[in-house]
């Protein structure tokens, strides 16, 4: 098997290649929170680009319920003849475009001024800086089944878009991954406890959304292959919760770790494990590869055709990139041309972990907003200089988010 061979999903449909460009948050949306002209060049880039499959960065199921102030959302149709044409653009090469759809839970930022929810009230731990982020409310049985909705209804509007799937994101630290984890979740009725109960959520939207999607259209799930958190979801559950998944019309599943907490989708553990310098899940991936009967996906550091082509001959059916591709959208089109190209960052070696995980982030941004301004990237920014430029960026969208909030919804 190559990485250049198509993949054919449960759905019957088909995905060119194995190479896919996994989701980085972009914070481009324009001032109703749709898809701007910005992300229009940025997406184009990558159809161009030769990857098979484009996952978008997270697109949002409620308006209120943002990981950055520069979001998308996704949670009615005013906006969607944007849509179509982000999808059309995606699409205009010949590979597949799914959203990634998510909620984020307690990971939302305190200055947006919205009112957080998790499964459980239980605050983020992220020392010095846990005060960025509010004390969440534990969700209501209503709270839930309207999460579930929203999942539902954006993946449908997604459909109508013309994009050809969704993922689930339950991953990172997100809502779904708050529900999944014994850390944050110390829930007592149906939706805590045991796993099956921490997974009934994942289940109930998985459910929800192929209930009102058409059989060709791909519903995938991110997972992280553990929390890389002492007492938190381990690699073991990610291997029950896809045996789980196994029973539903689910076309892939991505692997991927970490949270705010725990950073490991940036090569970071928390609980003293040392991950790889490329391909940090693959080992976790080849166990749970075995128990699943959808295609996997693995994504974390892969910059290289030959690791790239390790992932594949390992049994795992798709590679996911990020980093490589802000910095080089063609890689796909180079590594079949024969080319050695093998995209990096400085690496970041600050002592404050959480501020290096933010460094590193907002490095990959500036690569983002190069591209979607039709520019070259510069991997050699300084990780200094493209925090402090995200930033001022953040705090900008952050104002800008708030009067559109208090606009649309002020009585």
């Amino acid at each position: 098997m190559n990485v250049f061979d198509r993949l054919v999903l449960p759905n019957g449909s088909t995905i060119p290649n194995r190479l896919a460009k996994a989701a980085m948050e972009e914070n481009m949306a324009d001032c109703e929170q749709a898809p701007s002209g910005q992300l229009m060049r940025l997406y184009q880039a990558w159809a161009d680009g030769g990857a098979g499959l484009i996952i978008s960065g997270n697109v949002m199921v409620d308006s209120h319920a943002m990981t950055g102030p520069g979001g998308v959302v996704l949670e009615d149709d005013e906006y969607l003849a944007q849509f179509k044409q982000w999808a059309k653009i995606g699409r205009s090469k010949g590979a597949q475009f799914w959203l990634q759809i998510n909620h984020p839970g307690r990971q939302m930022q305190s200055n947006l001024g919205q009112t957080t929810y998790a499964p459980s009230a239980i605050a983020l731990d992220l020392g010095k800086m846990s005060n960025r982020f509010d004390m969440p409310q534990a969700m209501s049985q209503q709270k839930i089944e309207d999460v579930i909705q929203r999942f539902a209804t954006t993946a449908k509007l997604g459909q109508q878009a013309g994009f050809t799937g969704v993922e689930i994101h339950a991953a990172h630290g997100y809502l779904l991954s708050q529900f999944l984890s014994p850390l944050s979740n110390q829930r007592n009725d149906q939706w805590g406890g045991s796993l099956e109960n921490r997974a009934r959520l994942l289940i109930e939207i998985v459910k929800a959304v192929r209930a009102v999607v058409s059989p060709q259209f791909a519903v995938a799930v991110k997972l992280n292959s553990a929390d890389f958190q002492r007492g938190g979801f381990s690699s073991e559950d990610a291997q029950q919760v896809v045996i789980m998944l196994n029973e539903l019309a689910v076309d892939l599943v991505e692997l991927s770790g970490g949270s705010y907490e725990a950073p490991a989708m940036q090569g970071q553990a928390r609980d003293g494990r040392t991950l790889a310098r490329e391909a940090y899940f693959l080992e976790f991936a080849k166990e749970i590869r075995k128990v699943a009967h959808m295609p996997i996906m693995v994504t974390g550091g892969i910059r290289r055709l030959e690791v790239a082509q390790q992932v594949i001959d390992s049994g795992v059916d798709m590679v996911g990139m990020g980093t490589a591709l802000a910095i080089e959208p063609n890689l796909p089109s180079q590594w079949k041309q024969g080319k050695a190209t093998a995209p990096e960052l400085k690496p970041i070696e600050w002592k404050n972990k959480t501020l290096g995980s933010l460094a590193n982030m907002a490095a990959v941004k500036f690569q983002l907003r190069k591209l979607s301004q039709g520019k070259a990237p510069d991997p050699k920014i300084s990780p200094l200089w493209a925090l402090i430029l995200q930033q001022a960026a953040m705090a900008r969208r952050t104002r800008q988010y708030k009067s559109r909030m208090a606009r649309r919804f002020s009585s």
